[in-house]
């Protein structure tokens, strides 16, 4: 990435945490998060920045390493668009880059980069409903 487009990034970031934090209520109502599964993300107060992954989301994830024979991480990338103002990208990734983020539960490990400001706190679930089954990101 090119010294430009980091600034550009560095410059923009603060404008999308105050959109991300304007959503968030939106976002939530959305959830398909149940109490319960909220109260067991509880965690120390060292740890209130990290992003969360439900006991579903590690479910799956360890489902579709063992379909690809392989450990893969969840990768999360964050693109300006969509009904709430971001969009939120998953893809399976075999490897992370000096820059990245790590955050790991159970063996599952979620990489992003750059974009740990606009999801500081959050919960990743993977959902299952009559229409899709997807990962989606949960700001509390």
């Amino acid at each position: 990435m090119t010294t430009s487009s980091r600034s550009l990034i560095r410059r923009l970031a603060p404008y999308f945490s105050a959109r991300l934090r304007q959503n968030s209520r939106l976002l939530s109502s959305s959830s398909a998060l149940r109490e319960s599964q909220l109260s067991s993300l509880e965690s120390p107060s060292s740890a209130t920045d990290a992003v969360h992954l439900t006991e579903n989301c590690v479910r799956r994830m360890k489902e579709l390493q063992a379909d690809e024979g392989t450990e893969k991480l969840l990768r999360l990338s964050i693109e300006a668009g969509g009904c709430s103002g971001f969009q939120y990208n998953f893809l399976l990734d075999d490897k992370t880059n000096d820059d990245d983020r790590v955050f790991e539960q159970d063996g599952v490990r979620l990489v992003m980069i750059y974009f740990f400001d606009f999801v500081k706190g959050a919960t990743v679930d993977y959902v299952e409903e009559l229409i899709r089954s997807a990962f989606q990101v949960f700001l509390l």
